[in-house]
């Protein structure tokens, strides 16, 4: 399972952001145009599934895979547990 992080200059509302359907296991609202997604698929798939889900064609996205838990701060409640569950802390110790 790979986590990638994704912005979008018109994100959809955090509370409908957990609903979106893709190829993706879960989303989470990190921040303001931040989500995270957990998936098994390419980035590709994960990138175009999130293009897609955004009302705005013209919305800004770049999508990237996490391979390394991030330094974070002041993001959503619970989103460095969810990291922590999910991402090594360093490659060394993938």
């Amino acid at each position: 399972m790979t986590v990638f992080l994704a912005w979008t200059s018109d994100p959809p509302p955090e509370a409908d952001v957990a609903g979106l359907e893709g190829p993706w296991t879960e989303l989470r609202a990190a921040g303001p145009g931040l989500i995270l997604v957990e998936s098994t698929e390419s980035l590709s798939r994960v990138y175009h599934g999130l293009k897609w889900s955004l009302e705005d064609e013209d919305a800004a996205l770049i999508v990237s895979p996490v391979l390394e838990r991030p330094k974070l701060k002041g993001l959503a409640p619970g989103t460095t547990t969810w990291l922590r569950d999910r991402v090594p802390t360093s490659l060394d110790n993938a």
